[in-house]
């Protein structure tokens, strides 16, 4: 009998890190991020980081492991996530992966096989030269198939690509093995008028929490602008605020739209996993998380 592993997937502003809290309370459970920006320390506010307040006691694991200044990869990501699953089953806690970071759960649930490659400082330098719509163009030559799944905006996922791209020859994303584990994918499904009010509301109170302070803080500490804009969303935006390149209610309108157009490409991410169970009323995981876990305690 494999062990048990949660998964809960949605787009952002869904409710995804309230629910996995209140699940993992329901079911001895314990808490692995799977958000690729929520890694970096100092990125707080700007990621929508869970406070020591709302976590409620429940240990959270994968949050500020890496310095923003440092390359963070998916396969850095998969070895610190099965470290953590290991740790949490032996203490005889329910894993819980909650996150809207489509490869990282994917790096795990599929038990994708991602080889360790290193940064090429030389590329590096010579692709942050050039522009999204290049980078893309570049990506397409050295591998079209991961061309069609990837975020064509982000800047730092395409050179990241391809870099694994002219090292490997393409980006080894379906590449599996047999997990180790059993998962329940638990989905969050919003209707797109509520989640569009939903990120504008957080927006606007990340805002007066002090998001605007901590891109600052960021850059003061030795980030340059284009790594600033390469996190992409509110740190894009606000570093060409602060740039003087938008005014304050054009970054906040720019934000809001570019957070909800990520928040379909998410969902566009997860729809094409069928294994996915989705949910609207948050009591429904309550009895999915129960069915799923008892389980392997029934006769055959």
């Amino acid at each position: 009998m494999k062990p048990k592993v949660l998964v809960i997937v949605g787009p952002t502003a869904s409710g995804k890190s309230a629910l996995a809290v209140k699940l993992a309370k329901r079911f001895k459970g314990e808490i692995i991020s799977a958000d690729s920006r929520q890694v970096y320390r100092g990125m707080n506010i700007g990621t929508g980081k869970i406070t020591k307040k709302e976590m409620g006691g429940v240990p959270h694991h994968l949050l500020n492991v890496a310095s923003p200044k440092n390359t963070f990869t998916v396969a850095k990501y998969k070895k610190l996530a099965e470290q953590a699953i290991k740790k949490i089953l032996k203490r005889d806690k329910l894993p819980i992966i909650v996150g809207g970071t489509g490869f990282y759960i994917q790096s795990i649930v599929d038990n994708v096989f991602l080889p360790e490659v290193p940064p090429n400082k030389k590329l590096r330098e010579n692709l942050e030269k050039k522009s999204t719509a290049e980078l893309f163009k570049i990506l397409k030559k050295y591998d079209p198939k991961r061309a069609k799944t990837i975020d064509a905006n982000n800047p730092r996922r395409l050179v990241r690509a391809i870099e694994i791209a002219k090292s490997l020859g393409q980006v080894p994303s379906l590449n599996k093995k047999d997990s180790l584990y059993e998962f329940l994918q638990i989905g969050i499904r919003v209707d797109l008028k509520k989640l569009e009010g939903k990120i504008e509301k957080r927006l606007l109170a990340r805002i007066k929490r002090g998001m605007v302070a901590e891109v600052k803080k960021l850059k003061n500490s030795g980030l340059s602008w284009q790594k600033l804009d390469s996190f992409g969303l509110e740190y894009r935006y606000i570093a060409r605020y602060l740039q003087g390149q938008l005014s304050k209610p054009e970054m906040i309108q720019q934000l809001k739209t570019a957070i909800l157009k990520y928040a379909k490409r998410q969902m566009t991410w997860f729809k094409k996993d069928k294994r996915i169970v989705w949910i609207e009323k948050l009591e429904q995981s309550e009895k999915l998380t129960k069915n799923f876990l008892l389980r392997s305690l029934s006769p055959k």
